[in-house]
């Protein structure tokens, strides 16, 4: 499966909390963080990097 995200953005991702890196999900529909385990969804290939917290409030 090809990576949602271009490589030269992923790279330079983090995770928005512990500013950890940021690995795919094994169906690469998320991204996780490597520090904490927070996971970020990745809708039409754009990560959304808002802390758990907010996600909720959005929904």
């Amino acid at each position: 499966m090809k990576d949602p995200i271009p490589k030269d953005l992923f790279d330079i991702l983090a995770c928005p909390i512990c500013r950890a890196d940021l690995r795919y999900s094994k169906d690469k529909k998320d991204l996780v963080c490597v520090k904490c385990g927070k996971k970020y969804p990745i809708q039409e290939g754009i990560p959304v990097l808002l802390p758990p917290e907010d996600l909720k409030k959005k929904k």
